[in-house]
């Protein structure tokens, strides 16, 4: 220990631990602790919807945060339903699933680098996106959408033409969630979910787009808080060396930054602690730790001081805190680089939103229409995005239920005589909704059903228009190709 002493000093430690945060804050201007701790070392932070009020209101946030450092600033951008740059309104872009129904490469590419000109625009250099899950469960509560399908080659070339998208325009792409979350029947943001697969269908499956994109050379990697008892146990892959270090580093071979998963979420927090579990991903091979929104300032210093405490008592090694300083260093030179390409034009989210749509039976001429939104609650992930056609249909009348509450003879007696549109978002996963639409499809069976979600439940003999998600692009070509 007194060779450590002499050559790393309690500030020089102090600097090496907090390097590897990304801080989250409330509201649109950055607190002043914020600003302090950039310049005392902090590896950056990762911004939410609460975060953002429009574009230049982020540009201007993420210009004072450029002051105090040389910050990694992330969000998560996904387009579809996870948006934080459009969060008070919608994305522009339809999302994973949509792109993975079309499943042009080059659109996905170009969607994506449409993305990254945003962000880049904006000041943001590091999106955590995009979801690499292959989503094999189909009441999967928290991929969904999010994933561009079930079949991992779908999988691993759309997630290849995503992370070529961003990189293009200067924007790190993050690709998430290690080892896979397709096939989880569980939310990480409530309880660790199950991963019940073999390290054989994991290398067959969920490995297969993480393999892809680590030699398409995606910037860095984000873990996921789910137990996958083959590798690591009964303990969440975002504190798994077997995971971080055997799987992903060792076995894929992969050198650049590893992001954990947000760590105020329970799967983490209700066993480890908040700053247990940021020394655990740490030793476990983690090299930036995103703490979501829930941690304040004092919990900083706590987690900072533990990290601290961890590398003096033995727990988690020097070394270990280098290498990840070193990569993070790497990343941060990577940003300074100029990036060539052509811009996408932002039209280009509508254009694929219209690709997406599938439509069952006829869209036939509407009657002063009725459009029922039976509503869905959000997920933490999403968060309370508008979705829906309220703002995109000013001559119809849109009424939104929900499910449990809905008085069904008194939405039929409001559509006597009148077009019947019925608006659901994965009514698969909900016995509410679905029970709700059958009740008003047996009294109209001439009703058109929208599913914003993914359709995997479709009610018979109707007509039926699936948009892939429920961003505000999907919404906009539900409603062109309905002609409301």
């Amino acid at each position: 220990m007194s060779e450590f002493i002499a050559e790393h000093s309690d500030q020089g430690l102090h600097r090496l631990a907090a390097g590897t945060l990304l801080v989250a804050f409330q509201g649109t201007t950055v607190p002043g602790w914020v600003l302090r701790d950039l310049e005392n070392g902090l590896g950056g932070v990762t911004l939410f919807g609460f975060n953002v009020a429009d574009a230049a209101q982020l540009s201007t946030l993420t210009a004072r945060l450029r002051e105090a450092g040389e910050p990694v600033i992330s969000l998560d951008e996904e387009g579809g339903d996870v948006t934080r740059l459009a969060y008070h309104v919608g994305s522009p872009y339809p999302g994973n699933a949509a792109l993975g129904a079309v499943d042009d490469s080059e659109l996905t590419r170009r969607v994506y680098r449409s993305i990254g000109d945003d962000l880049a625009r904006c000041g943001v250099n590091l999106d955590m996106a995009p979801s690499a899950d292959v989503n094999t469960a189909d009441d999967n509560p928290v991929i969904g959408t999010r994933s561009f399908g079930s079949d991992a080659a779908l999988v691993a070339r759309h997630t290849v033409a995503a992370v070529h998208g961003l990189q293009s325009a200067g924007v790190a792409a993050c690709v998430k969630h290690f080892p896979g979350h397709g096939a989880t029947r569980q939310d990480s943001h409530l309880e660790i979910p199950l991963v019940d697969a073999s390290l054989e269908l994991l290398r067959e499956r969920e490995l297969v787009p993480f393999r892809a994109a680590i030699a398409a050379g995606t910037k860095s990697i984000m873990t996921a808080h789910v137990r996958v008892p083959a590798v690591t146990g009964l303990t969440p892959a975002t504190l798994s060396p077997a995971a971080l270090t055997g799987l992903l580093r060792g076995e894929l071979g992969y050198d650049g930054v590893v992001i954990s998963d947000a760590l105020d979420m329970k799967a983490v927090t209700d066993a480890y602690g908040l700053a247990g579990g940021a020394v655990l991903s740490l030793a476990a091979g983690a090299d930036l730790l995103c703490l979501g929104p829930l941690p304040t300032e004092d919990d900083i210093r706590r987690i900072v001081s533990e990290i601290v405490a961890a590398v003096l008592d033995g727990r988690l090694p020097l070394a270990r805190l280098e290498a990840a300083a070193e990569r993070v260093a790497r990343l941060r030179t990577w940003f300074g680089t100029p990036h060539t390409g052509q811009a996408e034009e932002n039209v280009i989210g509508l254009a694929a939103a219209r690709r997406a749509i599938s439509l069952t039976g006829s869209a036939s001429p509407l009657i002063n229409p009725l459009v029922v939104e039976v509503d869905t609650p959000p997920t933490i992930a999403v968060g309370t995005v508008p979705w829906g056609f309220t703002p995109l249909l000013p001559q119809a009348e849109v009424l939104r239920v929900k499910p449990e509450d809905a008085d069904v003879p008194g939405i039929l007696e409001r559509a006597a005589g009148r077009s019947l549109i019925v608006v659901v978002k994965d009514a698969h996963r909900y016995q509410a909704s679905r029970s709700v639409v059958s009740a008003l499809l047996s009294a109209r069976p001439d009703a058109t059903v929208v599913e914003m979600g993914l359709p995997i439940w479709r009610p018979e003999g109707v007509t039926y228009l699936a948009t892939y998600g429920a961003a505000r692009a999907n919404a906009q070509a539900a409603a062109e190709l309905l002609g409301v």
